[in-house]
C-alpha cells in the first residue's frame, strides 16, 4: 500500500509503527466497519474481524458493507475483500460467529480491541473478558436515534450521560467490579420515535467509528 502521504505526517518511523500493530473488531457494522477501513487505510498492518451478522437492505443507510450487491453476505467476508482491495498486504482473519461468553477465547492478546457489538450482555462479556487478561479495549457507546452534528470524544464510562447504552454497560461493569473503560461517546439527546425501533443516518455511525481509528492511531503514534 502506498503511504507516502502518511509518512509526511508521522514518518516513516510511524508508518513502521502502524504496519506492525494488531488490533481486533468485534463488530463491523455501522461503527466497525468504518474502524477497520480508517485503521487500514492509515497503515495498520493486521486486523483481526468478528461479527455473525449478514448484510441486509436496512444497513444500506449507514454501513459501508452494505449496498445492493451484498445483501445476504457475510459481512466479515466483504469487509475483507473491502480491506485487501485497499492494502492486499494486509494480515486479516475473519471470525463469522457472535462473540459470546461461550466464545471469547477466539480474542487473542493484541494491541487493542474494538468493541462495537450492539448487545449489552456481549458487550459486557467482551469488556470484562478483556479487562481481566490486560488486553486494551475501546468501546462505542450510542450513535443511533440521533442527526445533529456529531461530536464524539473518548472518556471513561463512569463520566457518560445522555447515552442509554452506556447507563446500561455502567450499571453491569459496576456489579462486576469494573472501575474504568474508555469509551467513545456523544452528549447529544437521542430523539424518540413511536415504533421503539432504532432510528439511524449515514454519518452518525461513521463519526464514531472514525473517531475510535483516531483515538487508536494517537494512542499507538503517543511514543515514537
Amino acid at each position: 500500500m502506498d503511504t507516502g502521504r502518511t509518512s509526511l505526517l508521522i514518518g516513516e518511523e510511524g508508518v513502521n509503527n502502524l504496519k506492525d500493530r494488531y488490533v481486533t473488531i468485534v463488530g463491523t457494522g455501522g461503527v466497525g466497519g468504518y474502524v477497520s477501513h480508517m485503521l487500514v487505510r492509515a497503515g495498520v498492518g493486521r486486523i483481526n474481524l468478528v461479527d455473525f451478522d449478514r448484510v441486509s437492505s436496512s444497513n444500506i443507510n449507514r454501513q459501508v458493507v452494505a449496498n445492493v450487491n451484498t445483501i445476504g453476505r457475510l459481512k466479515v467476508e466483504v469487509l475483507k475483500t473491502q480491506l485487501l482491495e485497499i492494502n492486499p498486504e494486509l494480515e486479516i482473519n475473519i471470525f463469522p460467529l457472535r462473540l459470546t461468553e461461550e466464545s471469547l477465547n477466539i480474542i487473542p492478546s493484541c494491541d487493542m480491541v474494538v468493541d462495537a457489538i450492539d448487545s449489552v450482555k456481549d458487550k459486557v462479556a467482551l469488556i470484562k473478558y478483556c479487562k481481566g487478561n490486560d488486553i486494551p479495549i475501546i468501546s462505542a457507546m450510542g450513535a443511533g436515534n440521533r442527526y445533529d452534528i456529531p461530536k464524539f470524544y473518548l472518556t471513561d464510562i463512569y463520566k457518560t450521560h445522555d447515552d442509554g447504552l452506556a447507563k446500561a454497560i455502567r450499571k453491569k461493569l459496576r456489579e462486576a467490579g469494573v472501575k474504568s473503560l474508555e469509551v467513545v461517546t456523544c452528549d447529544s439527546k437521542p430523539v424518540t420515535n413511536q415504533t421503539g425501533v432504532v432510528g439511524s443516518i449515514s454519518y452518525y455511525p461513521a463519526m464514531c467509528g472514525i473517531t475510535i481509528a483516531a483515538v487508536i492511531i494517537n494512542k499507538f503514534l503517543e511514543n515514537i
